[in-house]
């Protein structure tokens, strides 16, 4: 009976040690599969990853050549076809300074065709700078100025916020047949602006945008009709403006909401 017993546990015992047992067929077909797959992967790279033999490169040429553009990527292309990393390709040409955007795609069998769009200049910014349409400061310092451009200035930092002010008020002042000529923002936050005929506008520092209003919905049309006779307006004052005349004299406007019969003297309706 003891002997039968013995059995027993050691036959458990051996029945609880023994592992399952795996066909090794299940585990080398997955790997042979996953070697195929990378092996062919490599082959294929490397039979297609050839020079790349020729670029393509489309755009309006006006301040950047083609010939900047294959030094700027030279190394670059020392990759082969299939390897070639575009987007470094890409980052290497948007890095150039009159680049605005680029696109770089792979064409069959050894060839990369190159999209470039060059920035458009839009305003001066400062002595020498170059802002485009999007406001952005694209180049700090070039030699020839467009002399049609706008001016506008400010402390570092601060070009999209001038460059908006610029916009703003320019599309309002259009339809009254008066332009922006330049901008400026000073170190203490001060705001003057010239307009196209010469007037000057001192906005000041505080209550910008109910001033810019005021100028727009009642001086802009003083101007439009008297400019000649204007050298400046004042816009610092909390109850109206004052108009500086090309004789040396002034005339302060206040309460404009109220002040018809002055208002009408102004616009020369008397």
């Amino acid at each position: 009976m003891m002997h039968k017993q013995a059995r027993r546990r050691k036959a458990k015992k051996e029945s609880r040690m023994r592992m399952p047992k795996l066909r090794l067929s299940l585990i080398l077909a997955p790997l042979m599969v996953t070697g195929a797959v990378v092996s062919t992967y490599y082959l294929s790279s490397n039979v297609l990853d050839k020079p790349i033999r020729s670029i393509e490169i489309n755009g309006p040429f006006q301040r950047v050549t083609a010939l900047q553009l294959e030094e700027a990527i030279s190394e670059e292309l020392q990759d082969g076809f299939v390897s070639a990393d575009l987007g470094a390709i890409q980052q290497r040409i948007t890095a150039l300074p009159w680049i605005d955007a680029a696109t770089v795609a792979r064409r069959w069998p050894s060839r990369l065709r190159i999209t470039v769009t060059e920035q458009v200049p839009a305003a001066i910014w400062g002595e020498s700078g170059l802002l485009n349409v999007r406001g952005e400061l694209f180049v700090d310092s070039v030699r020839h100025l467009p002399a049609e451009l706008p001016r506008l200035s400010g402390p570092e930092g601060r070009a999209a916020e001038v460059a908006r002010r610029y916009l703003q008020v320019r599309e309002r002042l259009i339809p009254l047949g008066l332009d922006l000529r330049r901008v400026h923002l000073d170190a203490r936050g001060a705001w003057e602006m010239t307009l196209q005929n010469g007037v000057e506008i001192r906005l000041g520092r505080r209550e910008i945008a109910e001033r810019t209003e005021l100028f727009l919905d009642i001086v802009a049309d003083i101007i439009t009709s008297r400019a000649a006779e204007i050298q400046y307006v004042d816009m610092r004052y909390s109850n109206g403006f004052t108009i500086g005349w090309n004789n040396g004299s002034n005339t302060p406007v206040t309460d404009p909401d109220q002040g018809t019969d002055n208002l009408l003297a102004l616009t020369g309706n008397r």
